[in-house]
């Protein structure tokens, strides 16, 4: 099984990859036009207003019409891409994206911003649900895509995928972790390799914005890994901002001999079945990873494919349980209390393993301004 590179942390960051590829795309496709809920420069989508205003519509805080434009003009011939945070582009117009979207299978975008529990504001502001509330929905594409290299392609690929989407994407600077010849896939989901090669060589920033001061650093080594169709002890299979985490703990737990593998799953819905099976058969357990609710999202796609599989391999969901979180100052805070760590990954895969002992511990990864680590 083929395994995709990652760069080593910390990762560099960039600004606005999602709005300036959407402005590229918008340049060859002059159908697309573009929807924001009182959200633009939050957004990234400033960019596009600038290029494209007469293809740009303000519909103000009023989601629920926003979405009945949209389908109106996805009616029309266009390509709608609608815009705002994830609860209020999906929890608050739910009706209209059953009714205006998603039963007539339109081509609508729906690109919701600050997932999980990436936003500090609490439960009005934390998107934990809206993975399980876009998969629920017929015809419906899910998408949580790791990082600024897939966030540029995913743009691309889901211009040419009929019916609705669902992209979900992490707000403000957004880290690289795949190198520029990574391949995201609308169909597959990508067994990882551990960091290969340094940060980023000259030409591999994959927008004009990226932090060019970063400096150098070593790439971090590890341990022997399994080949994807090898034996492993633990398998990650993670989404979105958890992919980056759950490298991490393999890393450690690798050089602990524990054999880990780390699935990227961008795909939420459809889910690459064939990978997940694939996998866990070659695991003795499997942990699951995602900024949402343990309920509906990945957890559960991935419980679903084991179980309808015969495949009594055990299965440890990490995110949000079944509570609402807290509002707090930082994200890195809820990311600690709700238990989205790096060492809570290493203690649990320690755990269904039932490794004699105390976990290894995550080794502290200190990351300048201008770039990022997991927590």
């Amino acid at each position: 099984m083929h395994r995709q590179r990652v760069l080593a942390p910390p990762y560099r960051t960039v600004l606005k990859p999602y709005g300036q590829a959407l402005v590229a795309l918008a340049r060859q496709r002059p159908e697309i036009v573009c929807l924001t809920g009182d959200l633009t420069r939050q957004c990234e989508i400033d960019l596009f207003q600038a290029e494209f205003p007469d293809r740009f519509i303000h519909a103000g805080m009023a989601e629920a019409n926003m979405i009945g434009v949209a389908g109106a003009l996805a009616r029309q011939g266009l390509m709608p891409w609608v815009h705002s945070f994830g609860v209020f582009v999906t929890r608050r117009p739910l009706d209209q994206i059953v009714n205006a979207v998603a039963y007539p299978g339109l081509p609508v975008r729906i690109v919701g911003f600050m997932p999980g529990i990436s936003s500090p504001g609490g439960p009005s502001h934390q998107a934990i649900e809206d993975a399980a509330l876009m998969r629920a929905l017929p015809n419906m594409t899910v998408i949580d895509v790791a990082d600024a290299t897939e966030t540029a392609q995913a743009v691309q690929a889901i211009a040419t995928l009929p019916g609705p989407v669902y992209l979900r994407l992490k707000r403000g600077e957004i880290p690289v972790l795949f190198p520029t010849d990574h391949h995201f896939s609308v169909d597959s989901a990508q067994v990882l390799a551990g960091v290969e090669g340094g940060p980023l060589a000259a030409g591999e920033v994959p927008n004009q914005q990226a932090k060019e001061t970063a400096p150098t650093r070593p790439a971090a080594r590890t341990a022997a890994e399994p080949a994807g169709d090898e034996r492993s002890d633990v398998a990650f299979l993670a989404a979105g901002m958890m992919v980056a985490p759950a490298l991490s703990a393999a890393t450690t737990l690798r050089a602990h001999g524990v054999a880990t593998t780390v699935v990227n799953v961008p795909v939420l819905k459809p889910l690459d079945t064939a990978t997940v099976r694939a996998v866990a058969k070659a695991a003795q357990a499997v942990i699951t990873a995602e900024n949402h609710s343990i309920i509906g999202g990945l957890g559960s796609a991935v419980a679903e494919t084991l179980a309808e599989a015969g495949l009594g391999i055990p299965l440890c969901r990490i995110g949000l349980p079944d509570t609402f979180a807290e509002g707090a100052r930082t994200s890195p805070y809820l990311f600690k209390k709700y238990a989205l760590t790096v060492q809570h990954l290493i203690d649990t895969a320690w755990s269904a393993l039932h490794r004699p002992g105390t976990p290894p511990s995550s080794p502290p990864l200190q990351a300048n301004p201008d770039e990022y680590s997991p927590v």
